[in-house]
């Protein structure tokens, strides 16, 4: 099953050189959507994968993970297909939808096929540093198309860009379609057997929750991170546009962000060495809460080198929770209980955005930031708690 990984590896090199990203805000802002519109639609993207993400985890443990990923490839061909026609809110409403609908398809059936492929060769051990390693090409991929993708937007035009990140996902389509579906053990067989229910899954789900306290706690706290990085990142441009950066500059600093999420996701393998997982979570939320108040306080150089900083430290946070999900679960559950992990992210992730849009839109990205860094700081203390607990049983 080493085919597996070698074609996932293309997969996820294509389904992020995606020039798109790099001036996506400011085409939306063109095409008349305000920050609070685009917030409004961050939520309508968690609804959906609220709805989607214990279903299609299923539907993955019970059938095929092959068959939810060619789905979400479908869906994410779409996408930028249609965002090539959005002029007004209701269309990019649509296009969120399909993208939560993608990413639940993704989210669960991603690392199951990865994990049972390696579990085939016994080589499940290695799982982080493949995590690690396909982010990073995840993130070399967004550097090469930031750094045409601006290019490309400033002379060829904004739908330009769209038109490539539409051909790209559609290879990635290809190679999907291209998967081997890894065998699956005994227990899953029987379970496949004797139940037509999908509730057996969701049952095992939770009960795997319950009987896993520090689990949920170690990927709760997680998950205030992440949430912090996706209006990070999806924001950052607005950021640079209000203190006042040419959108030349955008690909460059879209690079600078790629590159310095990569050293962290191929070290956390071996972090994990010397440090305990919570210990690892617990200082990357430190940095983020310093991180997020300094580019508040210091807009302009400094604002720029905190933001790079965060997404350097947060590189981390993907190999470190995944694997430690993985390696605590079963084969027969694994994209269900990954799915779990994703909806607790989506719930925090749209707690944070309703505070995040109503500052940003009444007073200005940077105060959006100041709250973020208050909503990262409430996350660090709180597992601080929980960690010292962990240290006394």
């Amino acid at each position: 099953m080493i085919v597996n990984v070698n074609k996932l590896y293309l997969i996820i090199f294509f389904h992020n050189l995606i020039p798109a990203y790099v001036i996506e805000r400011i085409f939306w802002e063109q095409r008349g959507m305000t920050v609070l519109m685009v917030v409004l639609c961050e939520i309508i993207y968690t609804v959906s994968i609220v709805i989607f993400e214990i279903p299609t985890g299923i539907f993955a443990d019970k059938f095929r993970r092959k068959t939810l990923l060619i789905i979400g490839a479908v869906f994410s061909v779409f996408e930028f297909i249609i965002l090539l026609f959005a002029y007004n809110f209701w269309t990019f409403a649509l296009v969120v939808f399909l993208a939560g609908i993608s990413s639940a398809c993704l989210s669960g059936a991603w690392n199951a096929l990865l994990y049972d492929s390696l579990l085939t060769d016994k080589k499940q051990k290695s799982f982080e540093k493949i995590v690690g390693r396909m982010n990073s090409l995840d993130f070399t991929a967004s550097l090469f198309a930031a750094l045409s993708g601006s290019v490309m937007a400033k002379y060829f035009g904004f739908e330009f860009n769209y038109i490539v990140s539409a051909a790209s996902m559609f290879l990635a389509l290809i190679l999907t379609i291209l998967l081997k579906e890894p065998p699956r053990n005994g227990q899953q067989q029987k379970m496949e057997k004797s139940h037509s229910d999908f509730m057996v899954y969701v049952r095992k789900s939770i009960y795997f929750y319950k009987s896993n306290p520090k689990v949920v706690t170690i990927i709760t706290n997680a998950m205030g991170i992440a949430a912090c990085i996706t209006y990070l990142d999806e924001f950052w441009q607005l950021y640079l546009d209000e203190i006042g950066f040419s959108v030349l500059f955008f690909g460059l600093f879209s690079a600078c962000i790629s590159l310095a999420r990569i050293p962290g996701n191929l070290l956390a393998a071996n972090l994990l060495t010397y440090f305990k997982a919570q210990s690892i979570i617990l200082f990357i939320l430190g940095i983020t809460t310093v991180g997020f108040f300094m580019t508040a306080i210091f807009p302009g150089v400094i604002g720029l080198f905190m933001i790079i900083l965060i997404f350097l430290a947060s590189g981390v946070i993907d190999p470190v929770v995944t694997g430690y999900l993985h390696h605590h679960g079963s084969s027969e559950i694994r994209a269900t209980i990954e799915s779990v992990q994703s909806l607790i992210e989506s719930i925090i992730t749209f707690t944070a955005g309703i505070g995040f849009g109503i500052i940003s839109s009444s007073l200005s990205i940077v105060s959006g930031f100041i709250f973020l860094g208050a909503f990262s700081g409430l996350v660090f203390f709180n597992f601080l708690k929980r960690v010292q607990g962990f240290a006394k049983d």
